[in-house]
């Protein structure tokens, strides 16, 4: 198998999209860790307390997503270089391994997606007990 520069770079595009819409699920997630965090001290409810554990798990797994897809982009540099480079046995592993790192990134995007509603669940559930 020959690896050519252009195929590493083919993930670039996904890569920035993907930090792109990373960086926006972390930052909307921190405010509203913030806004709980606050109503929490004044108010002290169990309620708001179990909404903030979801998010902290939620924060975790943006932080893991981010951080596979930073080492996956970083391999792909490395694999392009050493297809520039003529070395053609260090492009291939690390292109590899920067295509798994990219899976486990998507695997923590969805678990992360599948849990983003346990917050919510909280509150509904909070709303059928009242009933």
């Amino acid at each position: 198998m020959t690896l050519e520069v252009s195929t590493p770079a083919l993930l670039f595009p996904a890569i920035s999209l993907l930090f792109l819409s990373y960086t926006n699920r972390f930052l909307h997630l921190s405010a509203l860790i913030r806004q709980l965090h606050k109503d929490w001290l004044q108010d002290g409810e169990d309620l708001l307390r179990a909404q903030i554990d979801n998010l902290r798990r939620r924060l975790t797994l943006i932080r893991l997503m981010q951080l596979f897809g930073a080492f996956s982009l970083f391999l792909c540099v490395i694999a392009m270089l050493a297809v520039i480079a003529g070395t053609q046995t260090l492009a291939i592993p690390s292109f590899i391994i920067a295509l798994a790192l990219m899976g486990c990134s998507l695997a923590c995007l969805c678990y992360e997606v599948w849990i983003s509603g346990g917050a919510l669940r909280i509150l509904l559930n909070a709303v059928q007990e009242k009933r």
